[in-house]
């Protein structure tokens, strides 16, 4: 897992606004896929908006790639990075870290948030261009409890949990080979192995979670997810597939 993928650039940066606006600019000049990795980032979003500190030492990354397909086969990258973040992390951390991946992308070390992953799609018209996926993972610390969401899972930190310091350089290696390796996966054989290989890591998979949408809060057993990556709920009412929420343990 510690060889660069063949094809794919890797741009290092001391500081940027953000990896997502950095790789959105460099898009219509790369021949092909590419990672754009920053130390430091002075306009970090997290989710809606929110604004974002990253604490230094941490993991902040994104890739840009021309996806095959529309909009619906580019959402389904989102399983993919979060398998190949997790398989990463895994490599890095040995086979006793406790790591899971949150429904859709968040993975988990030990229970406590430790990555998020992002997806933006650029192009005009429904027609996609480039999809970009930010990743950032907290390395050396967790970001302070003021930059959270109301509610918001408490995050760790590698260094944290397991009193290891691994560093960006480290991480994106490996973290790229994954990538690329699930990537190919999909494309050659569908979703369906990366389906079967993100269930066998999802967190609270079989248990009671509560899943809360823009408009709607929904109780039950996570069951699975479906060919699209919905959520599938038992709930009172049966069944109930759950394209997009929150998910709360």
């Amino acid at each position: 897992m510690g060889t660069w993928p063949e094809g794919v650039a890797r741009h290092v940066l001391a500081r940027v606004e953000t990896t997502m606006a950095e790789a959105s600019r460099l898009a219509p000049h790369l021949a092909g896929p590419a990672w754009i990795l920053a130390h430091e980032q002075t306009a970090a979003r997290g989710r809606r908006g929110r604004p974002w500190r990253m604490p230094p030492g941490n993991f902040a990354a994104t890739l840009v790639f021309h996806p095959p397909g529309g909009p619906a086969h580019a959402a389904l990258y989102s399983f993919v990075a979060a398998l190949a973040l997790d398989e990463a992390l895994g490599y890095l951390l040995g086979p006793a870290a406790r790591l899971s991946i949150k429904w859709p992308n968040d993975v988990l070390l030990n229970g406590g948030k430790i990555a998020g992953i992002l997806l933006e799609s650029l192009g005009i018209g429904g027609q996609i261009s480039h999809l970009t996926v930010g990743i950032g993972v907290n390395l050396a610390a967790a970001p302070p409890p003021a930059d959270l969401e109301p509610g918001a899972m408490a995050p760790v930190s590698v260094a944290g949990e397991t009193g290891l310091t691994i560093t960006p350089e480290e991480l994106l290696t490996p973290l790229a080979a994954a990538f690329d390796r699930r990537a190919r996966q999909f494309e050659t054989y569908g979703f369906a192995p990366i389906r079967t290989a993100w269930l066998a890591r999802a967190a609270r998979l079989g248990e009671k979670v509560i899943a809360r949408t823009t408009t709607e809060t929904h109780e039950g057993v996570f069951e699975t997810i479906d060919e699209s990556g919905a959520m599938i709920l038992r709930t009172a009412h049966g069944p109930r597939a759950i394209a997009a929420a929150d998910v709360f343990f």
